[in-house]
């Protein structure tokens, strides 16, 4: 068997626990679209703008290491350690520019469509759980014609921890009242597949920006380019297998 089948089979039964599925939970930036390079570019322009790092742009690994992913609670904190109030009001002004980004240029990951209409044919359950502001998780929804697909959307700020807690994974089962032992989760980021896989569940990981090394040390069940990934498609196909009714 050569590397790539033996990834592949890993994909599949890695999934195949969790039938019969009852429920997808999907993070959102990186996820549902790609925002990523939106959330750079503010960041980048705004922090330029007040001299941050001597007036130098961050580069995408500062992004990476000290933003992406992460609760703007803790990002306020890693900018502006010694100012926490000025941080706060900082990354509310860059959510605004980020916002306004999002309205004119956002866009779906490639073959979101055909994993939400397989959602939509078993009639699971799902829900959206974001680290993001609950002005931007509603704005992107929205945005990318999902308002009516999910049934519920968690925010991390309203949640006793955000991720890289399990605190909104498992809050998001709660409010669909559904099981980990038949849920799995969509993420991109390091943090957000911890909180997946600290909640119990399988996390299908989108190597969207962050770099592949990264996303496999926090452990996700297999990483894919997009939602046209065959090894996706392969693991779904299994999926449904696993929980067919035996004859």
């Amino acid at each position: 068997m050569t590397m790539t089948a033996s990834l592949e089979n890993c994909a599949e039964s890695s999934l195949a626990r969790v039938a019969p599925i009852e429920a997808v939970l999907f993070d959102i930036d990186g996820t549902l679209c790609d925002s990523d390079p939106l959330h750079y570019y503010a960041f980048r322009e705004m922090l330029q703008e007040i001299g941050f790092n001597e007036g130098k742009p961050i580069t995408e690994e500062f992004f990476i290491d000290t933003v992406a992913g992460k609760h703007n609670d803790d990002i306020a904190l890693a900018l502006f350690p010694a100012d926490l109030e000025r941080g706060l009001k900082f990354v509310d002004d860059k959510e605004a520019m980020f916002r306004k980004l999002a309205a004119e240029q956002l866009k779906p990951l490639n073959g979101l469509d055909k994993v939400r209409k397989w959602i939509e044919e078993r009639g699971l359950k799902r829900a959206a759980v974001t680290n993001a502001p609950r002005a931007n998780a509603e704005l992107m929804i929205s945005i990318l014609g999902l308002k009516d697909f999910f049934q519920a959307v968690i925010v991390g700020s309203e949640c006793e921890h955000a991720k890289p807690h399990p605190d909104p994974y498992l809050k998001g089962l709660e409010a669909l009242i559904a099981s980990k032992d038949h849920t799995f989760v969509f993420e991109d980021s390091v943090s957000g597949i911890k909180a997946g896989v600290a909640a119990g569940m399988p996390v299908v990981g989108l190597a969207t920006r962050n770099p592949e090394h990264l996303l496999w040390e926090a452990n996700p069940a297999f990483l894919i380019k997009d939602y046209d990934d065959p090894k996706l498609w392969a693991a779904l196909e299994e999926l449904d297998k696993a929980g067919a009714p035996r004859r």
